[in-house]
């Protein structure tokens, strides 16, 4: 047959076309070293890859590690052939070509994601010809926070497949002396603890894990893919007097300040709590479990009081009181009667809890509040700027706040802020099954405050970290670094003044005071100082405004530059061998959810592997029978078309011409030949083996096609939520068909409802009861539900819902109607969607439609109509959801129904 040129013109994000994806059976990782070093709770932890391609053709080889959230990358390299390719730290702005390019030949550009609680993961791949072989080489710094009295340094090994050559090498070196040392984490139990070998002395301590390839394979969440899980060095030092210790190295030093033989200060702590409806369920049930251990701890000098929210605020007591046995007693029975319910008005919550704690000052004693939620404020004053001022105003610096954000689905930036502005921190709770262990531990870190308003002062010290702290608790540590002035010891004098139980002043002498200079192993005092400046000043711009922000911004950005540091105003351009472009590499947000260890896009089937495109060229061949050109375009996810960049990719023996347009492009999908046309739906060609598809139609008021689009994997959808009513309506996608709803949750501030095809589950404050029948009715305050064979009838105020019950092959599945629209304009989520309005703008060569003035490439399809208890199939104009929702399908996304 004559030699084919297949044209392929890909937009967005997708991954680069090569000749195979990668395959990690392919290669063989026989060499994996993770080299720690600690000195001064500094950490510089080096991840050393050594690969072999052992084929007989090139193959692209990835590399792939998780990393402490707290790190900075600050280097990254490859050899390959002897070549060594560096990571270059830039600006995003410097940065942003390669990132473009990098994106708009579908690479992974963002390539650090996070991956949970404490880690990120790091990837990237490169092409490594047959019989080569490429040594990945990543380099992190961290400085260890000291939590409940001890440091811990976190190791995570995942090498993807049992490796002949594994080792683990710790060393930690702390002049001060270490008095324990402990090694624990999923990786160092059972089996696995024979892997470990550990020594210390007075100041230095060796941990050794060389696992066998047998034992790679035994641990807890090992197998024949080989380890995933944690390596935890846990350890603290000798602190010989209150001062704490201070070293310094080329005119740059490092205190660390954790006083311990201090009184308690009794404490004054208000507990602000969300009780909305997004609270339902397993969120309230951990938040009362946790309260009821918090307050197992109080101490009897300890003054406090409980407020619970949504659109109300609810009063344990109306003011502070004393943490007596029977005070204690009657605040357990209240957090344990705790019902979600409502809307959620932070504003006013947070006000009332800084009220009570300013209304009660108690001299010589330490306030707290203690804000946890769940959502963002969407009732009373909903501005988050002048929340947060509102805050600041009235806390006006007494005493910190520290906000705990419930889940993926809060807004943590905005409780990060309000934290920052008030001397606290936020921290995120995640929704496992220990979310009341967590609440719990953090309170435990600020149980016991033994020091507040804490100055420290160094006299001959320039370019300080922060040094004024509003509290100091047990069990923590106070580091603060800088440069001494012309490297002078002799002139360098450093205080530390704070305030201590019964409100007695306390200075910590500056005379007497050894200043031990670093040794070799040691030297990184510079890193450290250059870290927590960074970190600080990312803290600033946060919380900041106007000039401020930009002076902040500016300096975090030079030291970033300056150190190689990984941060959120900085890229890392992963350089790699010609013919192969960079991928770019940015630190995350706390804020974003974690990610799937694989591509986000190929996760939610947005990009044509390289097997569509073989099989869309097999379809073609068929029809080739004048023309030796055949067409193809793929248009993926987001906006509009743009210039393109050739280059050729291997296949088989035809060659394939890969277009690539940049990161903001249409998506429809459209492949045809000057003989003949084959239109695929862009539903289904980039769908990986097993990825659910459901199918969603977005009707027209007129005569015009519908609009359907798709949802990919197994997610829980904001079906209709009505914030002024408190009526949340969720639903689970099934995961064996591609037909409907698994369940489908309705939560009111009184009483809670969960479908299925099967029953009815009724949750009214402390009772629970589960309906089989077909036909019931169920009346539960201002919502009825009528349940008959077919469908479930459900009517609130305003609002009527219907859920018909579908049968698909012997399975069952719900899909939910709107009978009757709120009048409420604030209401949202898929059933409040309004009809599609577009316009057909071409036919040819490809249908094109303007919707909301942006110009999509559609592609006509059939799917089913599931608002019709027949089920009847439809032709609709398929486009990706983003375009016929108006919004990214995350924004209908919860974390549970």
């Amino acid at each position: 047959m004559a030699r084919a040129v297949v044209q392929v013109t890909l937009f967005g994000l997708l991954l680069a076309l090569v000749t195979t994806l990668p395959n990690k059976d392919d290669w063989d990782i026989y060499s994996f070293h993770i080299n720690s070093t600690v000195s001064s709770r500094y950490a510089t932890t080096v991840i050393t890859s050594r690969v072999a391609n052992r084929m007989d053709e090139s193959k692209e080889i990835e590399f792939q590690v998780r990393i402490p959230k707290n790190a900075f990358i600050s280097k990254f390299r490859m050899f390959i052939d002897g070549q060594a390719y560096d990571g270059v730290v830039k600006s995003k702005g410097a940065a942003k070509q390669q990132y473009t390019d990098a994106v708009s030949q579908g690479q992974s550009a963002g390539i650090v994601s996070s991956v949970g609680r404490t880690l990120e993961e790091f990837k990237t791949s490169v092409n490594v010809a047959a019989h080569k072989k490429v040594t990945f080489e990543l380099t992190y710094e961290e400085l260890l926070k000291r939590k409940l009295g001890k440091y811990e340094l976190q190791i995570h090994a995942r090498p993807m497949q049992p490796v002949k050559d594994f080792k683990v090498d710790v060393y930690i070196h702390e002049k001060a002396g270490i008095n324990i040392m402990e090694v624990k984490g999923g990786l160092s139990t059972n089996a696995m603890a024979n892997a470990i070998t550990k020594t210390h002395s007075d100041t230095q301590a060796w941990v050794y894990f060389y696992p066998t390839e047998d034992q790679q394979k035994t641990c807890d969440r090992c197998g024949e893919q080989g380890m995933n899980g944690d390596l935890v060095i846990v350890y603290d030092v000798n602190r010989d007097n209150s001062f704490g210790d201070i070293k310094k190295s080329s005119g740059y030093f490092v205190h660390h300040f954790a006083p311990s033989d201090l009184a308690r200060i009794p404490k004054n702590v208000a507990f602000v709590i969300d009780q909305s409806g997004s609270m339902h369920g397993r969120k309230i049930q951990q938040t009362r479990t946790a309260l009821i251990r918090i307050l197992n701890d109080l101490a009897e000098e300890d003054h406090f009081s409980l407020i619970t929210f949504d659109s109300s605020i609810f009063h344990w007591k109306r003011e502070l009181v004393q943490a007596t046995e029977e005070n204690l007693a009657s605040a357990k029975t209240f957090a344990l009667q705790i019902q979600d319910r409502g809307a959620t008005d932070i504003n006013q919550a947070v006000l009332e809890g800084a009220r009570m704690l300013n209304a009660n000052p108690r001299e010589g004693s330490a306030s707290i509040l203690i804000l946890l939620t769940d959502g963002d404020p969407n009732s009373g004053v909903t501005n988050l700027e002048v929340i947060q001022s509102n805050v600041r105003k009235a806390i006006a610096g007494e005493f910190p706040l520290y906000c705990l954000g419930f889940g993926f689905d809060v807004n943590f930036e905005f409780l990060e802020k309000m934290s920052l502005q008030n001397n606290g921190v936020a921290r995120r709770i995640y929704e496992d099954s220990d979310a009341e262990l967590q609440l719990k531990g953090f309170y435990e870190e600020v149980a016991t405050p033994l020091l507040t308003d804490v100055t420290m002062v160094y006299e001959g010290g320039i370019n300080l970290t922060q040094t004024n702290f509003s509290q100091y608790y047990n069990g923590s540590e106070i580091v603060v670094a800088g440069q001494i002035t012309d490297n002078d010891i002799g002139t360098f004098t450093p205080q530390v003044v704070a305030v201590s139980q019964r409100n007695r002043k306390v200075v910590f002498p500056g005379t007497n005071v050894t200043v031990e200079s670093a040794d070799v192993a040691d030297s990184n005092i510079q890193r450290v100082w250059a870290y927590l400046t960074v970190k600080q000043l990312l803290e600033k711009e946060l919380r900041l405004s106007g000039p401020e922000k930009e002076s902040a911004k500016k300096e975090a950005l030079e030291l970033s530059l300056k150190y190689s540091f990984v941060t959120p105003l900085t890229s890392m351009v992963v350089t790699k061998p010609p013919g192969e472009s960079s991928d770019v590499l940015h630190k995350p947000k706390e804020g974003e959810a974690p990610q799937t260890p694989t591509s986000n896009a190929r996760q939610y089937g947005l990009m044509p592997t390289v097997s569509d495109i073989v099989m869309a060229y097999d379809d073609f061949l068929e029809a080739e029978e004048e023309s030796e050109e055949i067409h193809a375009t793929y248009v993926p996810q987001t906006a509009t078309m743009g210039t393109t960049i050739d280059f050729p990719v291997e296949l088989e023996e035809e060659e394939i011409h890969a277009t690539y347009g940049p990161p903001t492009a249409t998506m429809g999908t459209t492949i045809g030949s000057s003989v003949s046309s084959v239109v695929y739906n862009d539903l289904h060609p980039s769908i990986l083996p097993g990825q659910l598809v459901h199918q969603f139609l977005l009707k027209t008021e007129s005569l015009s096609l519908p609009l359907c689009y798709g949802v990919y994997g197994v997610v829980s959808l904001k079906l209709l939520h009505h914030p002024n009513k408190a009526l949340f309506v969720n639903g689970e996608l099934d995961e064996v068909l591609l037909g409907g709803f698994k369940r489908i949750a309705i939560h009111t501030a009184a009483a809670h409802f969960e479908f299925d095809a099967v029953k009815t589950i009724v949750q009214d404050g402390q009772s629970t009861v589960e309906y089989l029948q077909q036909d019931i009715v169920v009346s539960r305050n201002s919502v009825t539900v009528i349940r008959r064979a077919k469908e479930i009838d459900v009517v609130s105020g305003d609002t009527r819902i219907v859920f018909l019950i579908h049968e698909k092959e012997g399975n069952f599945y719900l899909w939910p109607v709107i009978r009757q629209q709120p009048m409420d304009t604030n209401v949202t989520g898929i059933l409040a969607l309004k009809p599609a309005v577009y316009e057909e703008v071409q036919q040819t060569p490809s249908t094109i439609l303007k919707i909301q003035n942006t110009e999509v490439i559609a592609t006509r399809s059939t799917t089913a109509d599931y608002s019709i208890t027949s089920a009847p199939t439809l032709d609709c104009w398929s486009v990706p959801s983003e375009f016929a929702l108006q919004r990214p399908i995350n924004e209908f996304i919860v974390t549970q129904i």
